[in-house]
């Protein structure tokens, strides 16, 4: 079974100052409560080490991550892999007359038993937690 979950936020700031948080790979993975800690490799590639509580895996697991694409300022999408899951994240900034939106798109598909159900269960709350950290960004 695969997760998609997609949200869109509203902001009335210009999409440059959504673009400079949400091209950032520290800030996108600090955005995430599973994400327990993580080491940037470069400007595009990432190791998250998730922190999942189901029942097979009983410490973290390191998931590589990798932008796929990056079209500033506007767009950028990155794909995630590890033995438990696979995830593919993507963020598109559209201005508006009054600031901009940001699309997001989440897909996960899980290798273990488990990992689909936790993030059917709180992927939701995970982009909360996006939203949220973007608003305290730009305030």
């Amino acid at each position: 079974m695969t997760v998609r979950v997609s949200r869109t936020f509203e902001f009335d700031v210009p999409g440059e100052q959504i673009w400079t948080f949400i091209a950032d790979p520290a800030k996108r993975a600090g955005a995430i409560s599973v994400v327990d800690s993580y080491e940037i490799h470069d400007d595009n590639r990432a190791t998250w080490q998730v922190q999942l509580p189901i029942p097979l895996l009983n410490s973290t697991v390191a998931v590589e991550t990798e932008e796929l694409i990056r079209e500033s300022p506007t767009r950028v999408k990155f794909e995630g892999r590890s033995r438990a899951l696979r995830v593919t994240g993507e963020h598109t900034i559209t201005e508006t007359d009054g600031g901009c939106q940001l699309r997001n798109e989440f897909v996960v598909d899980g290798q273990l038993p488990g990992v689909e159900r936790f993030f059917k269960r709180n992927l939701d709350a995970e982009l909360d937690n996006l939203e949220a950290a973007l608003r305290a960004e730009i305030s």
